[in-house]
């Protein structure tokens, strides 16, 4: 009679750290707390570029960790990375991305206001239909110099500095507290 004896293998703890890393990121996915804006912020800050910053946590309330996804981990003090990261934010400017979601929430603020709901927006132009109680109210858009608003198709455009104001140049007014 023959008998088998199986014996376990020493795996390299590399392997098994790679293989409990993958088993834990394919399992238990994460969404991304930085947003590209904030990838540029502190690839300016610490000259690297965006897309090499994974992600960032402070250790004791004193010390700013950024791990960057080649495994390298950069400290910094916190009141210092606080500091940089507003002089950054105050320089960078926008991208067309970031700006249309801005503008879009802007939007979306001033229509509350004025009781008023929007279609889908065409982000090439910026621009929408609004309706209020059903009924159709004008477009309105927002383009590189600023606000619009048309009561027609076609016609003549209405600016204003802000949604809130091209709004009101639809002749819709504010909706009052009851």
């Amino acid at each position: 009679m023959n008998y088998t004896t199986h014996t376990q293998q020493a795996i390299p703890s590399s392997s098994v750290d790679e293989q409990a890393t993958a088993q834990v990121e394919a399992v238990a996915p994460t969404l991304d707390p930085l947003t590209s804006r904030d990838r540029r912020i502190i690839g300016e800050i610490i000259e690297v570029k965006p897309e090499s910053v994974r992600t960032i946590w402070i250790e004791g309330g004193i010390t700013v960790w950024v791990q960057l996804v080649g495994g390298g981990r950069l400290p910094f003090d916190r009141n210092w990375f606080a500091t940089r990261v507003a002089e950054v934010k105050a320089t960078l400017p926008e991208t067309p991305r970031e700006r249309n979601e801005r503008l879009s929430d802007e939007l979306e603020k001033a229509c509350t206001v004025f009781g008023l709901y929007h279609g889908e927006i065409d982000w090439l132009s910026f621009s929408t239909k609004l309706y209020q109680d059903g009924r159709f109210v004008g477009f309105i858009g927002c383009n590189l110099q600023g606000w619009y608003a048309r009561p027609r198709q076609y016609g003549v455009n209405r600016v204003a500095p802000n949604a809130e104001q091209v709004i009101a140049l639809l002749g819709v007014r504010a909706r009052v507290a009851a």
